[in-house]
């Protein structure tokens, strides 16, 4: 009998390619939800073919798979548009989004995606592309994720703001 043990993959992340390539690989990790926190969608990151493709299958492959998304600056969101917004729309039992509450923009200043409780990719400034990419890191998967309730709670959605207008 050997030891079953796992290691994360840890990689740092410094350029918009490093982040749109590792966040395609979180979302292929998935395979019971998504949670990102995104000041805008981040065109060229979260409305790729691959990254959309990773989604479909997670959300078409279970109907209990669920996508959360909690975006900190919608007013930009609406200037550039995304297709994430789209596919949102035509599964909207699986994924919902959110504008973060105005009580936590001074304070979540940060972006991640996080694959179940294991994969993450996490800036600590979303405007950089500086960050830290683990493949098994779920004490660091569970910090993030209790941060994120919350404000995701406080953050209901609400109908007269920017993002439903795109």
């Amino acid at each position: 009998m050997h030891d079953c043990t796992f290691e994360s993959e840890r990689q740092i992340v410094t350029t918009f390619e490093e982040v749109r390539d590792g966040v395609v690989e979180i979302a292929r990790r998935a395979k019971r939800s998504i949670t990102i926190l995104t000041p805008d969608l981040e065109p060229g990151v979260y409305d790729t073919e691959e990254f959309l493709d990773a989604v479909k299958q997670l959300v078409l492959a279970k109907r209990i798979a669920r996508m959360r998304v909690l975006i900190s600056e919608p007013g930009r969101t609406v200037r550039n548009g995304n297709r994430l917004i789209a596919l949102g729309r035509r599964l909207n039992t699986n994924i919902d989004f959110r504008n973060l509450h105005e009580d936590y923009r001074s304070t979540l200043r940060g972006a991640f995606i996080i694959a179940d409780d294991q994969a993450v990719l996490y800036r600590t400034d979303s405007r950089g592309y500086d960050g830290i990419m683990g493949s098994f890191e779920p004490s660091n998967a569970k910090r993030h994720l209790d941060a994120f309730e919350q404000p995701w709670a406080a953050s209901v959605y609400r109908y007269d703001t920017p993002l439903e207008r795109i």
